[in-house]
């Protein structure tokens, strides 16, 4: 606490309300949400909870950026050692200033490529070449569909996919169910809208990307780093803005080579987005002449398809245009396929 504050009794007051809310935050995280995926992240988790010092220096950051994941990757990058919680700790107090303002910038961006295992069914409905343009692109490792390689484990059968220059060091895995149509697209063009857009050749932000990886999570940093290998040897187009600001998506999408079909996709990020911001995005995506890919919360959209009901739909819905096609892992790891083998099905209101 700084002068300032305690010398206001007010500022006294808000600040003992952010360490607390700090402290029951990390305390949900320790116990909800990191165990089964992440022992270390348990670890740390329950530490803050129970260190009022280091929860007070947590709770210095805003608190749209003390996320537990976001605050442990940013003091990852910045050198903190994948240690037992107490050597953590102690390099927190000691690098305390440099964690709060570089936490304090930097906001949770989940740049996953193994999410493109399950928009490639829907990508194999739309013919000809396309110009890609993804909301909330992140460093747009989502943009490279067709130079990722795939199997698709289906039957006790596996599907293989390689792109068109051969091998790819980007190999996805997933479980496939049904008549998802498998063929890689061809891309001639590709785009990106986030509101802090990552450079996939910048080693800062290289580095706080794969630190976004959770501690045991196997093989999800090397296959991000293999995938910030390609985005890096020929960067996308990445605009820096609002996408639910109508002329920002339309500025970019106006931008697309004639003779491609533009495909929108919004994987995972519409739920991210305040309900009106939402809202003028999907009026403005539905006023292009482009194809809308998405993956989102069954419950997410009112949807008119008999099928899709949020109480008992596996994992997220993959849409295209509105309709309903298969049910997805949203980070990529399953399409089970519900729609026909044409893609036919109803629309969200």
């Amino acid at each position: 606490m700084d002068a300032a504050t305690a010398d206001d009794p007010m500022a006294r007051e808000r600040a003992a309300g952010e360490h607390e809310r700090t402290i029951e935050r990390y305390a949900r995280f320790a116990r909800d949400e990191a165990p089964g995926r992440s022992a270390l992240y348990a670890q740390w988790a329950g530490g803050v909870a129970g260190d009022p010092e280091v929860a007070g220096i947590l709770a210095r950051i805003p608190a749209t950026r003390r996320q537990p994941p976001l605050v442990f990757a940013v003091a990852r990058m910045l050198g903190a050692p994948e240690a037992a919680y107490p050597a953590w700790a102690a390099w927190v107090r000691g690098h305390a200033d440099e964690l709060v303002a570089e936490a304090s910038i930097r906001r949770l961006q989940t740049n996953e490529p193994q999410r493109c295992a399950a928009l490639l069914p829907a990508l194999a409905g739309v013919d000809g070449p396309i110009a890609l343009l993804e909301v909330g692109a992140s460093a747009g490792l989502c943009l490279y569909p067709d130079r990722y390689a795939y199997r698709y484990w289906r039957g006790g059968g596996v599907v293989a996919l390689e792109p068109e220059a051969g091998s790819s060091p980007v190999v996805l895995e997933c479980e496939v169910l049904g008549a998802a149509p498998l063929r890689l697209p061809q891309v001639v063009w590709r785009a990106g809208i986030d509101v802090h857009p990552l450079d996939a050749a910048d080693p800062g932000d290289r580095r706080f990307l794969t630190s976004l990886v959770w501690p045991g999570e196997e093989g999800r940093a090397d296959r991000i780093a293999a995938a910030l290998d390609i985005a890096g040897a020929d960067p996308p187009l990445l605009v820096a803005g609002d996408a639910t600001e109508p002329g920002v998506l339309r500025a970019l999408a106006a931008r697309a080579p004639r003779g491609a079909t533009l495909v929108v996709t919004t994987p995972g990020v519409l739920p991210h987005i305040p309900r009106d911001g939402r809202e003028r995005l999907i009026a403005t995506i539905r006023g292009l002449d482009a194809v809308w890919i998405t993956i989102d919360p069954p419950a997410l959209h009112e949807w008119r398809d008999d099928h899709v009901d949020p109480a008992s739909w596996e994992g997220f819905v993959l849409a295209r245009d509105g309709s309903a096609l298969a049910a997805v892992d949203p980070l990529g790891g399953f399409v089970h396929w519900r729609a026909s083998d044409d893609g036919s099905g109803g629309a969200p209101g």
